[in-house]
């Protein structure tokens, strides 16, 4: 039987405030169950800080410390959904293996990042990282890259060095996972929901088909409204992280036409488990308490009589995460994790499937008994890891 976690609002804001009062969270690598060596110890810490209510905060947990560049990774193999075929930090081959994803398919599907002020360096971040794995440019010259205010326009918010490293965290997952898709990139002015909110409806107005918003804020009674006014967009894929701050519901990730994204630890060996570190550091999910459950969603699954978080979930452990290279302010290639490296991932699956018409969320709940969602640490559901993680893109 699932357990579902009930908590106070004062527990919530002392789990908030002890999640988010240090700048640097140590996570502990731990060997896995299955055998394989453990990881070399690394801290990590919030990129962003601690939003305050009507606001958001990013979801990035970047390294403390600087990584070695990464080595040339082997593209166009065919992937074994078995192993990720080497240790972490994770770079684009070993994504497209450990989810069983075509590498260099050809799409025309354009993916929208949403994040709140500015990375004056995104773009050239963005390239290094592309070009060092070996994938095609993506510019503003070749039409591939375009980046916008959140009205549309170029009169760019404040930079801002965390929510940058957030940025190139999103550019870089989209990059590695779907390499021949359009990127557009919208920087809100602030990170208050509305404003957030509204680079969402402009990404969509400039035509992107699928959408990744890494950040979110405690729900509230005021969700039904926000939900309805941005984050409802029927023939998009809106992917939103479900949280890092453990088993609680985050928004916009409870909203009902939103993919919530969960996370994983992606072991060497391709095992997966649920992200889950301590009480208060791991994948957020739960059952909402505002927002109605969803048709399409199996309250007999999930355990919730409203909408359950999370749907489906990828690799969001730190200390099984991924390459980044960020130079706002930062040292360059860094290993980052956090549910904003599982959302762009998710957002950049369901391009690779090709877009969606209808409901992009009820596709892996319709779909799921195919076979194309990796179990996540043998639970058909949790709600940290929702459904599973993706075997291809049959249920995208």
């Amino acid at each position: 039987m699932k357990r579902v976690f009930m908590t106070t609002c004062l527990a919530l804001v002392l789990t908030a405030m002890v999640f988010f009062s240090a700048s640097a969270t140590s996570f502990a690598n731990q060997a896995s169950s299955q055998g394989q060596s453990p990881l070399s110890a690394k801290t990590f810490k919030h990129a962003c800080t601690q939003a305050k209510v009507g606001f958001a905060s990013c979801f990035a947990l970047q390294s403390t410390t600087g990584v070695a560049a990464p080595g040339a990774q082997t593209h166009g193999l065919t992937p074994n959904a078995q192993s990720p075929g080497g240790s972490a930090p994770y770079g684009p081959a070993n994504l497209a293996a450990a989810y069983n994803l075509p590498t260099g398919a050809s799409v025309s599907q354009t993916v929208a990042i949403v994040d709140a002020y500015d990375d004056p360096n995104a773009a050239s971040d963005m390239n290094y990282y592309r070009s060092n794995f070996g994938l095609p440019a993506c510019t503003s010259s070749n039409g591939c890259f375009r980046k916008v205010d959140q009205n549309g326009g170029t009169n760019y918010p404040t930079a801002d060095s965390g929510w940058a490293g957030e940025i190139s965290l999103d550019l870089d997952m989209v990059s590695a996972i779907c390499n021949r898709c359009k990127i557009l990139l919208v920087e809100a002015k602030s990170s208050s929901f509305s404003d957030l909110g509204a680079a969402v409806n402009t990404a969509v107005r400039l035509g992107a088909t699928e959408v990744s918003n890494s950040y979110g804020g405690s729900q509230s009674s005021s969700d039904t409204s926000t939900c309805n006014s941005y984050f409802n967009h029927s023939g998009v894929a809106i992917t939103a992280s479900s949280g890092d701050g453990g088993q609680y519901v985050e928004s916009p990730s409870d909203c009902p036409h939103v993919v919530a994204v969960g996370g994983t630890t992606l072991n060497s060996n391709g095992t997966e488990t649920a992200w889950h570190t301590s009480s208060s550091e791991g994948a957020g999910g739960g059952c909402s308490s505002y927002i109605t459950r969803p048709t399409w969603q199996s309250s007999s699954v999930t355990g919730c009589s409203r909408r359950a978080v999370s749907d489906v979930s990828a690799v969001a452990d730190p200390a099984t995460g991924v390459y980044v290279y960020d130079t706002y302010q930062a040292s360059g290639w860094q290993q980052y994790g956090g549910t904003s490296a599982s959302s762009p991932i998710i957002a950049s699956v369901y391009a690779l499937a090709g877009g969606v018409s209808g409901e992009a969320a009820s596709i892996p709940w319709s779909k799921r008994s195919n076979g194309c969602l990796f179990t996540v640490g043998g639970k058909s559901y949790s709600y940290q890891a929702g459904l599973g993680s993706p075997n291809g893109t049959g249920c995208f």
